[in-house]
C-alpha cells in the first residue's frame, strides 16, 4: 500500500511484475460522485478497461487479470446485476475484435454455468477467437470467488482418486481455474480500499498489494504508470533475504509451469 510520494513512473530498467491483478473498484462511487446511476459507473468502468490493458501490454506485463465480477455479487439489486451482464455482453461485443487485432488473448476463470446463455456464448466466441495470441493474457474473473474455486479444485481432487499423500501446492495449483499462469506478482486495488474481498486467495500468497484511492473508471495510463512505481520500490523477499529469495522465487515458478492443466 502506499505510505509516502510515488514517482510518476518507475526509472527505465525497473522490474516490470509479470502479472498484475486488478480489483476493478469504485464504478458506484464515482457516478454518485456525478449524479449518476451505478449502472452509468459500470459503463464507465468497462470503457476503462481497454486503455488500461493497452497500457500494461507497452509496459511489458505478460498476464493481467481484472476481477469484473464475484461471486458474492449475486447478492445486488437484481437491476443492477441485470445491468452488469449487459454491460460484459455489450463490452464483449465492441471490444473482442480489438483485442485479437492486438493480439491479446482473453481467458476467463470463474464459473459460467449460472450466466445467461447467450453471454456463455459470447465468452466462448471471445476466448476460442484469441485463444494463439501471444502478446498478453488477460484473464477476466467473472463470476468468480478464491473461496469457491479452492472449494471446486480439492472436490475434483477427491473425485480423481488422488492419495493424500500426492496432495502438494503444485498438485493443487494445476487444479485452480489459474492452472498454467503464473501466481500475481502485483495486485492493485482501485478505490482506496485495503482488502481481497475473496480474490485469488491462493494465489496471492506472495503478491505485493498496491491500494489507490483513485476510482476506477479514473485510473488511466498515468495511474497505471504510478502503480507500476511502487513496485519496482518493493523488495520481494518471499520471507527469505533478498538473493536467496529470488532464487526460491524462481525455482518456485519454474515448479508451477511443468505442472500440467488439469482436465
Amino acid at each position: 500500500m502506499v505510505n509516502q510520494p510515488i514517482p510518476a513512473s518507475a526509472p527505465e530498467g525497473s522490474p516490470v511484475p509479470r502479472h498484475v491483478a486488478v480489483i476493478m473498484d469504485g464504478n458506484g462511487r464515482w457516478a454518485q460522485a456525478r449524479g449518476k446511476s451505478r449502472q452509468a459507473g459500470h459503463r464507465a468502468g468497462t470503457e476503462n478497461i481497454r486503455r488500461v490493458i493497452e497500457r500494461f501490454a507497452q509496459r511489458g506485463v505478460e498476464y493481467l487479470t481484472l476481477y469484473a465480477f464475484s461471486t458474492e455479487n449475486w447478492s445486488r439489486p437484481r437491476r443492477e446485476v441485470n445491468a452488469l451482464m449487459r454491460v460484459l455482453a455489450l463490452a464483449l461485443k465492441n471490444e473482442v475484435e480489438n483485442f485479437h487485432k492486438n493480439n491479446i488473448r482473453l481467458l476467463h476463470i470463474g464459473c459460467l454455468d449460472p450466466l445467461p446463455p447467450t453471454l456463455r456464448d459470447q465468452i466462448h466466441h471471445a476466448l476460442e477467437l484469441t485463444k494463439h495470441n501471444t502478446r498478453m493474457t488477460v484473464c477476466v474473473a467473472f463470476n468468480y470467488g478464491g473461496r469457491d474455486e479452492i472449494v471446486r479444485a480439492v472436490q475434483r481432487i477427491v473425485r480423481d482418486g488422488v492419495p493424500a499423500e500426492a496432495v502438494t501446492e503444485q498438485l493443487l495449483s494445476s487444479y485452480l481455474y489459474t492452472a498454467g499462469i503464473p501466481d500475481p506478482d502485483l495486485i492493485i486495488r482501485t478505490a482506496g480500499e485495503m482488502r481481497l474481498s475473496n480474490f485469488l486467495l491462493w494465489q496471492a500468497a506472495y503478491a505485493e498489494f498496491y491500494s489507490t484511492p483513485v476510482f476506477w473508471p479514473d485510473f488511466d495510463p498515468a495511474e497505471v504508470d504510478k502503480a507500476l512505481a511502487e513496485y519496482a520500490r518493493r523488495t520481494r523477499k518471499f520471507g527469505s533475504v533478498p538473493d536467496a529469495a529470488a532464487r526460491a522465487a524462481r525455482r518456485r515458478q519454474r515448479a508451477l509451469a511443468t505442472v500440467a492443466p488439469s482436465g
